[in-house]
């Protein structure tokens, strides 16, 4: 059997908050979200529920083997104005790195593929960071560079 066989992608449930957490955290802390920057506990709680709040557009998946959570997705649906459809957003995804080069990622970002299909969407997209060379060698192969720059603004 090998590890990805075992592996189990699945919703997000009330009650993984407790082994959800450290994952968020972990996702928060590789980019650089901690200490004086580290997101409050209301945003946390709140990113928490909208998984569960049938009027939020927010979703979440986790990856599981033995009972153990190794990884969380997140995604969302949003409008376009260059589709009918709408157009799926990959905006969290995150293993232990004990479980990076396994496939875990693949599972998540798959998983968010066929529950993208099953929305109506057409497209998923997500944004990386310029120095997460090992995330981009899996997303090289999922997925295609548009070779779009992302700009913001901080309000």
């Amino acid at each position: 059997m090998t590890l990805t066989e075992a592996l189990t992608v699945r919703p997000v449930a009330p009650q993984d908050f407790e082994a959800w957490l450290p994952l968020w955290d972990g996702y928060n802390r590789f980019y650089g979200r901690h200490g004086k920057t580290a997101l409050s506990s209301e945003i946390t709680r709140a990113t928490w529920l909208r998984f569960f709040d049938g009027y939020e557009p927010m979703h979440a998946f986790v990856a599981e083997r033995d009972g153990r959570l190794l990884g969380l997705v997140h995604y969302l649906f949003h409008r376009s104005t260059t589709m009918l459809g709408p157009v799926c957003y990959l905006q969290d995804l995150f293993t232990l790195e004990s479980e990076r080069g396994k496939g875990v990622g693949r599972a998540l970002i798959l998983a968010v593929y066929e529950a993208a299909k099953a929305g109506g969407s057409a497209r998923v997209y997500w944004h990386t960071h310029e120095t997460n060379h090992t995330a981009m060698r899996l997303y090289d192969g999922v997925a295609e560079k548009p070779g779009f720059v992302m700009y913001r603004k901080d309000l």
